[in-house]
């Protein structure tokens, strides 16, 4: 996972395009960037790294479909893919209330049918060049869209509940997650998502799971899930993530972090793709007292899991 630290912006734009260069080099397959709500435009920097790399698939995780109608959408996330020469794959999801409703004064009404609904429009305007016509609950479109036919554009919902799981399985290419662990993988979003993709006669849909990760001494994992839930942690802000971890066993994200020497984070980073995840994206967590060790344990914990690529 990369993507916009904070920072100057004239600054960003060079960094995201170096983190990308880098990612490819070290053998990652894949690089996963987060919609922050109030930083760059995720769209705009996979369009960044994608013109910075050659080979490395390029996702978002996840772009809110509220902002954007799904015309919109599909606009922008084809003329990525043109970008990035068909290594683009569009997460999308229905955010959380506090973002879509408290911080842009948006409804947050039947989320679960508002996805259905826009993955109808979207999926239909992927599957161009040529025109629209698409009315529901939600949306009533008739628009001709001609951006680019250079490939299929994967879509990836954040599904958490049985009901979006259903719909990823049935309209989407899988799920990408955040705040699960492998008993919620395993037993709650595996076989419903697979279920739907089934009996829609889809291909066995991808699980990626957001990790975070950090490579440190067994006397600091303490510290570093302490440190983990003040800087990532947010699921008592959403209900969809109080849900969710009700299907597992942790309570909150320091219990998902991969933490410890290699051994330990080898053993976790495996559990989750024997709980069925196909992708894992990894949250490097830096660790230390200033800054100069924060950049060491990053460049330490991102060299040890580049070695790990073509094992997991």
């Amino acid at each position: 996972m990369i993507g916009p630290e904070r920072g100057r912006y004239h600054d960003k734009v060079a960094r995201l395009g170096a983190d990308a260069e880098a990612a490819e080099r070290a053998g990652f397959t894949s690089i996963w960037v987060p919609q922050i709500p109030d930083d760059f435009d995720a769209l705009t920097a996979v369009a960044l790294m994608g013109q910075a790399t050659t080979r490395i698939e390029i996702g978002t995780a996840v772009m809110p479909i509220q902002t954007r109608h799904p015309i919109a959408m599909a606009q922008q996330a084809l003329s990525t893919q043109e970008v990035c020469e068909g290594r683009f794959t569009l997460g999308l999801g229905p955010s959380h209330h506090w973002i879509v409703t408290d911080m842009l004064g948006l409804p947050y009404d039947r989320p679960a049918r508002l996805v259905r609904n826009y993955l109808e429009v979207l999926n239909a305007a992927f599957a161009g060049p040529g025109r629209v016509d698409v009315e529901n609950d939600d949306f009533r479109v008739h628009n001709a869209i001609d951006v680019t036919d250079i490939a299929p554009t994967p879509v990836l919902v954040a599904a958490l509940a049985p009901l979006m799981l259903r719909i990823a399985g049935e309209q989407a290419s899988g799920t990408i997650l955040w705040m699960a662990d492998e008993r919620a993988i395993g037993d709650h979003i595996l076989p419903r998502i697979t279920k739907a993709a089934s009996a829609a006669h889809h291909p066995a849909p991808r699980v990626v799971a957001g990790v975070p990760v950090v490579l440190c001494a067994p006397d600091d994992v303490d510290a570093a899930r302490a440190w983990a839930n003040r800087a990532l942690g947010h699921a008592e802000y959403s209900p969809n993530y109080i849900r969710l971890l009700e299907h597992g066993d942790a309570t909150d994200v320091g219990d998902l972090l991969a933490a410890g020497e290699e051994t330990a984070v080898v053993e976790r980073l495996r559990s989750f793709r024997d709980a069925g995840v196909t992708d894992l994206a990894v949250r490097v967590l830096p660790l230390g007292g200033d800054r100069e060790a924060r950049i060491a344990s990053r460049e330490r914990t991102l060299a040890f899991l580049s070695s790990l690529c073509p094992e997991l």
